[in-house]
């Protein structure tokens, strides 16, 4: 007796519209059809990290320094950014999620993966009627890409939301019926395939393969033997084949913060009241988030825009602002050639998992730091981060309520 044929997946990739800038327009209506972002500003090397579409048509992008995008739309509005707020609109669609199915893969605070492969209705009408739902309930436009899997979909949603121009949010729907997810893919460029970056599309290209159908078809063996497993990988996502399951269980892998100076520092103790405050943020993240680390790790970025990353593995875990900052302080003054300039320094703890005590049985000095730990975070969660300082992190030159 033959094994019944697999169900066919309905996978639905979600991407909130310029979401940032959606909720700000929300909150301020004189925004709507108005070139504006949200983003850093210029003279702190602050960079676009979401813009309007009529922003976008005068070429302004996310990820693009806020300096670049005011020389191409001197008219542009940039507003500091409201997390707390992103962070609210962000579970308000995540729960109409839940309304479909609890199979949601949550990928960032504005991407989502769903699969409704349990549900009756075509996976299209499904997308059209959560964007409708979305649109009505929480005010906020979507685009959709809908596939029999994770990476078809997700291509689906990008290659919708490019096909419409104009300075309106895309509101996309991309359907990929199954079976044609190869079809589909052939004639987009090589690079728009996960796993494609720029080193790769040049050897790639260097090869002749310029489109994901000419990957699909190339050799396998081939393939194999220039990129070992890699290569055997992109062959199969080439002919549309992708089996990763849409993951509940989203893992956070690492906890990091950095910032990008205004002007390039070379003053030590600048670097280390730096290094001091990212490490507490690292530190106050951790705690919130019930993780602790045995990896710390420092970036530094040099004026040239090359970048450099130490870490060092610590015998036990930490999610202790002072143990964050002692071994990212070690790293800073093994590997950094003293006098020289750092446009940005960036403090990360990785290797995380729930926290262990790991006490003797007189051993108090740990639980008294413990408790000095939650004394400063009940303080400053009342009264603001800058309520207790150290004294190291106080600049000669700046009172705190100078610093940004």
């Amino acid at each position: 007796m033959a094994a019944p044929a697999a169900m066919t997946r309905k996978i639905i990739h979600l991407d909130l519209d310029a979401f940032f800038c959606a909720v700000e327009a929300l909150h301020n209506p004189a925004l709507q059809d108005k070139p504006f972002a949200v983003g850093g500003r210029p003279e702190h090397r602050g960079v676009i990290a979401s813009c309007s579409y009529p922003a976008r048509l005068f070429g302004v992008r996310s990820a693009m320094p806020t300096a670049r995008a005011l020389q191409l739309c001197p008219d542009l509005i940039v507003l500091p950014g409201h997390h707390h707020e992103y962070s609210a609109y962000s579970h308000r669609v995540i729960a109409h999620l839940h309304n479909l199915t609890d199979l949601i893969e949550q990928i960032s605070i504005d991407e989502a993966f769903i699969d409704v492969s349990a549900l009756r209705a075509p996976a299209a009408q499904i997308a059209a009627e959560l964007q409708a739902t979305i649109m009505r309930e929480v005010q906020l436009p979507c685009s959709l890409g809908v596939a029999a899997n994770k990476l078809v979909a997700k291509i689906a949603n990008n290659v919708g939301k490019r096909s419409s121009r104009g300075g309106a949010p895309p509101m996309a729907i991309k359907v990929i019926p199954p079976g044609e997810e190869a079809a589909f893919l052939a004639p987009l460029p090589v690079g728009e395939l996960w796993g494609v970056g720029p080193k790769t599309a040049a050897e790639l290209e260097s090869l002749g393969i310029h489109t994901i159908g000419d990957l699909a078809h190339w050799p396998e063996a081939d393939l194999t033997a220039r990129f070992g497993k890699h290569g055997y990988d992109l062959v199969r996502r080439a002919r549309g084949i992708d089996d990763r399951p849409v993951s509940t269980d989203h893992e956070v892998k690492s906890i990091s913060n950095e910032t990008t100076f205004a002007r390039d520092v070379a003053d030590e103790a600048e670097l280390k009241r730096t290094l001091c405050r990212l490490s507490e943020s690292v530190g106050r993240r951790l705690r919130r988030a019930g993780l602790a680390g045995n990896t710390v790790r420092i970036k530094l970025r040099w004026a040239d825009f090359t970048t450099s990353t130490r870490q060092i593995t610590l015998p036990a875990l930490t999610d202790r602002d002072d143990d964050i900052y002692r071994n990212a302080q070690q790293l800073l003054d093994s590997h950094w050639p003293h006098g020289k300039p750092v446009r940005l320094i960036g403090v990360g703890v990785s290797n995380l998992e729930p926290p262990r005590e790991q006490l003797h049985l007189w051993d108090t000095t740990s639980q008294k730091g413990r408790r000095l730990q939650e004394a400063l975070d009940q303080v400053r969660d009342r009264f603001g981060r800058d309520a207790i300082q150290r004294a190291m992190e106080v600049s000669p030159d700046h009172a705190p309520d100078d610093e940004a």
